[in-house]
């Protein structure tokens, strides 16, 4: 019976599975015939057949993952321009989709007799048709006629023939199968009777502990009384001291005595009384932990129940491919939360198919290599330190590091020369690129570009990470590292402008102190080495927009990275880590920048959690857009203290530096500027005492510049240098016409003429 229901349960999910995705090629559909062409609803589509396509092979629909592919194969074409989508186009798309929407219900979807092969069969040629008649501008597709082979056309789902329908349509179905499995899995969990025994016995004992608090509320309210009953006896005391009443002084003295007497008593109840209650908070406190673990646990099930259909998936790829293949599970008792595990089974699909295409090999080759004939695919879960790892390592022939190279560059990603400086980890990152793939040629496995990029969102999705290592020849590793429950997750809390934040343990790389004297500034943009890389810095308060207060030192830096990017942040002070229930900010909001969700403290003040994801990419944003304050780290190093500040404007990277340093060496404040419209920008944001520039530069020359920055009346006062490798009179006099102070040629660095004309303009830093 549990091997039926965990059967079942794979098959609601691809139910599930497919009603979303029908409901996603649908609209694309609709769109496309709509709009013509729009690039990204059809890579929506693209990866939405492809997403249906690997489902419905995990659940052995075969009919299915053949419509499927076929409708990926279209939108292929059309995403590559050589296929344009016209209504009779669309007609035949959305009929096949219908077809899977269809099949999708159908109880005997998977049987060996069903007619859906025979019909899958027609609708594959009906694509098939659209696909390859696409190709001729103007060509009229008429696919009914281009299917006389097939005798069955009038048993399409987009049809109402005579034939005989293997199960109903998405649209005959919304009366009748109202019985939607995926939705009664939202409605019904299973616990198992002890798991529920447990969480019954806590309740009780919660509900005892919580009848408890009654008789502290009445001795609270009896405090309070004989409180007020001591304020007025105090009161009266005082106004018969005030009048000159008090009598006799043993009179007073039993006064005094009468009043000391009820505040020792109230004193002493009070004292029992926080005793009491602190033994009760103690209690309940652990009431309370026991049952938020119960409670977890009871939301958790095995790994094996999301896994099940693994083994045929492999058994069956493997000798598609003619391959031998060995799946091994260890720890497939794993406790995974529920709504994690449902997602778990579309990435860890992926990395299967991906490691029985790409990385096992045939056993002839195995064997020429030197290993044993049958590859393994090894599938490893445990929990460690409040986290849940899920390991996938194949023994095949590894990730080619230079070929990944060579595509990256071939595909326009890196330039040559950069790449060749890129190490194994960085290039592995392209894998998790979207469209990118190692392989020249496209099955039904892989080789689209479609796969690690959708695994890798699916893992942060639900605030995890995934990792890959290789060894070539030898084996491929990819580790996804995941919360053990969505509901709680673990956290670094962190002080920025006064206030707390959370970043997920899972999405930090490095937590430590950097003193100021580790800082390099190299164009402007601050870094430090770690472990041999160099990592970009930034405050925390400014990517926020908080205040920025100037970082202590040493500066206390969270390091975080996506996609290869890596930044370390400043932030105000490490709080500690902390176990934090995750909860959803109003919809109302909308997406909020940089925040993906929010929980409460201890002591109930809110805080919010950080997404590290829209973080980094808001950070590179800042960075390209040159929107970074670099006040604040010119400051580090030194002594605050108002310096003259001067703008270096040169195309040149080893003249920008040159000045630089000359400049910062005199103890002046510095900023650069790639190119003529660059140093306008800058000086229309910053009061600049001085601008240095180049003449001959992209976008705008220096004489541009010179001539923008005279014109101004704000900035005219500015004192302009020209720093030229011209040294022709005329070249000279251009420059001073357009209103530059001073002339010099580049070879001035070679003695003080340069530094001295500045100190001449403007003075001593």
């Amino acid at each position: 019976m549990a091997d039926d229901l965990s059967g079942f349960s794979m098959l609601e999910l691809f139910r599930l599975e497919a009603e979303g995705q029908v409901a996603v090629l649908s609209a694309g559909v609709l769109a496309i015939e709509e709009l013509e062409k729009s690039p990204e609803t059809i890579e929506a589509m693209m990866r939405a057949a492809h997403s249906l396509k690997g489902a419905a092979r995990i659940v052995g629909i075969d009919p299915a993952v053949r419509v499927a592919h076929a409708l990926e194969d279209v939108f292929v074409a059309a995403g590559k321009g050589s296929l344009r989508v016209r209504p009779e186009h669309a007609d035949v798309l959305l009929a096949a989709i219908d077809f899977l929407g269809g099949i999708a219900t159908a109880d005997d979807a998977a049987a060996a007799d069903s007619p859906w092969g025979g019909q899958a069969e027609a609708v594959v040629a009906r694509l098939e048709a659209v696909a390859t008649a696409g190709h001729a501008a103007g060509q009229e597709t008429n696919t009914p006629a281009a299917l006389p082979e097939h005798p069955r056309p009038s048993s399409l789902p987009e049809e109402e023939g005579g034939g005989p329908h293997p199960g109903p349509l998405p649209q005959d179905a919304a009366g009748a199968e109202k019985r939607q499995p995926g939705e009664a899995a939202d409605r019904v969990v299973r616990v198992s009777a002890e798991s529920l025994t447990r969480l019954v016995g806590l309740a009780g004992e919660a509900l005892v502990e919580t009848r408890q608090m009654r008789p502290f509320v009445n001795t609270l309210v009896h405090l309070r009384a004989a409180e007020v009953d001591l304020c007025d006896s105090l009161a009266t005391l005082d106004d018969t001291l005030e009048a000159g009443e008090a009598g006799p002084p043993d009179r007073l003295a039993r006064a005094v005595a009468a009043i000391r007497g009820r505040a020792d008593a109230a004193l002493a109840a009070l004292t029992r009384h926080v005793e009491e209650f602190e033994s009760f908070a103690r209690r309940n406190e652990d009431l309370s932990n026991r049952l938020h673990h119960e409670v977890i646990t009871s939301r958790m099930r095995p790994l094996a129940d999301g896994i099940r259909g693994f083994p045929r998936l492999v058994r069956d790829l493997a000798r598609g491919l003619g391959k031998q293949i060995r799946f091994e599970v260890v720890g497939d008792q794993t406790g995974v939360d529920r709504d994690i595990l449902d997602k778990l089974e579309a990435p860890l699909s992926h990395l299967i198919r991906n490691a029985i295409d790409h990385g096992i090999e045939d056993p002839a080759t195995r064997t020429a290599a030197g290993k044993v004939a049958t590859g393994t695919i090894r599938l490893e879960a445990r929990h460690r330190a409040g986290m849940l790892h899920l390991t996938l390592t194949d023994d095949g022939r590894g990730v080619d590091v230079e070929q990944l190279r060579t595509r990256a560059v071939g595909r326009g990603l890196v330039a040559a020369a950069v790449a060749g400086q890129l190490g194994e980890l960085e290039l592995l990152e392209f894998l998790f690129l979207p469209g990118f793939s190692t392989k020249a040629e496209v099955s039904e496995i892989s080789g689209r570009g479609v796969g690690l990029d959708v695994v890798q969102s699916m893992v942060k999705g639900v605030g995890g990470s995934v990792r890959v290592a290789t060894q070539p020849g030898v084996r491929t590793v990819f580790t996804l590292q995941l919360p053990i429950t969505m509901s709680v997750i673990r956290a670094l809390l962190v002080r920025i402008a006064g206030e707390p934040y959370a970043f997920p343990l899972t999405r930090i790389d490095h937590i430590l102190p950097v003193p100021h004297g580790r800082i390099r500034t190299i164009e402007g943009r601050q870094y430090f080495d770690h472990d041999g890389t160099a990592i970009g810095l930034v405050q925390a308060g400014q990517i926020l927009d908080l205040p920025a207060p100037p970082p202590a030192d040493p500066m206390p830096v969270v390091v975080v990275s996506d996609r290869g990017q890596q930044f370390g942040m400043i932030v105000d002070a490490f709080l500690g880590e902390r176990d934090l229930e995750v909860r959803p900010l109003d919809p109302r909001l909308g997406k909020v920048p940089d925040i993906s969700s929010a929980s409460l403290l201890e002591n109930g003040d809110p805080v919010l959690i950080v997404d590290v994801e829209d973080l980094v990419r808001n950070i590179d944003n800042v960075l390209t857009g040159r929107r970074l304050s670099r006040v604040e780290f010119e400051q580090l190093a030194e002594e605050i203290r108002p310096r003259k500040r001067i703008l270096v404007v040169d195309d040149s990277i080893t003249v920008r530096e040159l000045e630089r340093q000359l400049l910062q060496s005199r103890g002046y404040a510095v900023d650069v500027a790639v190119d003529g419209m660059d140093g306008w920008n800058a000086v229309r944001g910053t009061p600049y005492d001085l601008v240095v520039t180049d003449v001959d530069m992209p976008r705008m020359d220096g004489i541009g510049l010179v001539s923008l920055i005279k014109a101004d009346p704000v900035r005219r006062e500015i004192p302009v240098v020209i720093v030229s490798y011209k040294d022709r009179e005329e070249d000279r006099l251009r420059g001073l016409d357009a209103g530059a102070n001073r002339y010099l040629t580049k070879s001035s660095f070679h003695d003080e003429t340069f530094v001295d004309t500045i100190i001449d303009l403007i003075g001593e830093a």
